[in-house]
């Protein structure tokens, strides 16, 4: 057996690439499938009723603007499905499923580059200039990612204001807007009332560390498409187990809290630990992941990545993501101790 592979076993491997919250499944969630276990006797819909609820809570939002769906992706294949466009604008860089399921649906794409010399900050001004009304339809993940970076409510409204006038539909995907600090003010959700022409989608799966619960849901007003949605999806998405532990989730406001307290904490110390170092480059983060510019010659993100795994830490290399190259790499922030393996692990290779 070779020194590596000796190494490997030290190490419990930690999956940096995941981008989920390192609290890991809430024990409500825990409790209420020991609560739930004869929900699968009667069929998924009849618990739908008290999931909207407890969603339309949480997410601030009506009722009757919710669409179910059993994933992100799911959901995202809805949309594209329902609204069909044949032109559609993504972010470069951004999150590889847009562009996928937009080929899957045959829709022509165009891209819209952020400026790494601006940190990839989002510029609504130089943004809504390249519009026009040859664009069905614009993908925005607010926040980015691999980039992490927001968008501001009022740079959004400004938006979906332009895209009215363009008759471009506007999606908007939030799945780590509950990583961002103070996100209810960042949040699209309060829009949806005022534009007909914006859906904002949101999962479970990474704030709640729940993805083998397969929970996902968009917010929509626009009649129009959640009647066409109500009637082409299926009638029942949502399983009987998920929709009963999912609304008890949505209130364990004590997970939440620390979750968010955690996350902000160490996101910090990550960034304040790593920022003396001259041989990368840190995007400062919103979300609960970050993206890095590897600086030193030599020095690439596979090399990273290889290091990293010898200790057992599994981060991103971002070199196959547009608009990046082999120099970046991505990873999201778990438990004290092994963050500061993390850094130390990621440092070894960037000494001057």
């Amino acid at each position: 057996m070779s020194n590596n592979q000796l190494r490997i076993e030290q190490y419990d491997t930690v999956l940096y690439n995941s981008n989920l919250n390192p609290m890991g499944v809430p024990e409500s969630v825990k409790q209420a499938l020991k609560d739930c276990v004869n929900t699968v006797i009667r069929y998924p819909e009849n618990y739908y009723p008290a999931l909207k609820t407890s969603i339309s809570k949480y997410a601030g939002c009506k009722e009757d603007q919710l669409i179910l769906s059993s994933g992100s992706s799911d959901l995202l294949r809805l949309f594209i499905s329902i609204l069909a466009p044949k032109k559609a604008m993504v972010l470069v860089p951004s999150f590889s499923e847009y562009e996928k399921v937009l080929n899957i649906f045959g829709c022509e794409i165009v891209y819209y580059e952020l400026d790494e010399a601006n940190n990839f900050q989002f510029d609504i001004a130089d943004f809504v200039g390249h519009l026009d009304s040859s664009i069905d339809l614009i993908i925005l993940g607010n926040p980015n990612n691999p980039t992490s970076q927001i968008i501001s409510r009022d740079d959004m409204e400004t938006m979906a204001e332009v895209c009215k006038e363009l008759d471009t539909f506007l999606l908007i995907d939030e799945m780590y807007i509950e990583f961002v600090n103070k996100y209810q003010e960042i949040t699209s959700t309060p829009l949806v009332d005022s534009y007909d022409n914006i859906a904002v989608l949101r999962s479970t799966s990474k704030f709640f560390a729940v993805p083998g619960l397969r929970l996902a849901y968009a917010v929509i007003s626009n009649k129009e498409y959640l009647d066409a949605i109500h009637t082409t999806a299926a009638p029942n998405p949502i399983s009987s187990i998920t929709a009963a532990v999912c609304t008890e989730m949505l209130k364990d406001k004590k997970y939440i809290k620390e979750s968010s307290s955690q996350i902000f904490t160490e996101r910090n110390l990550i960034v304040s630990a790593m920022s003396t170092n001259k041989n990368v480059k840190l995007y400062k983060p919103s979300a609960n992941f970050m993206l890095v510019q590897i600086l030193k010659d030599g020095v690439t993100a596979g090399q990273i990545a290889d290091h990293c795994k010898l200790k057992g830490i599994v981060i991103r290399n971002c070199e196959n993501i547009r608009g990046l190259s082999d120099k970046f790499i991505r990873f999201c922030f778990m438990k004290p101790s092994q963050n500061d393996l993390l850094v130390n692990t990621i440092l070894e290779l960037l000494k001057d």
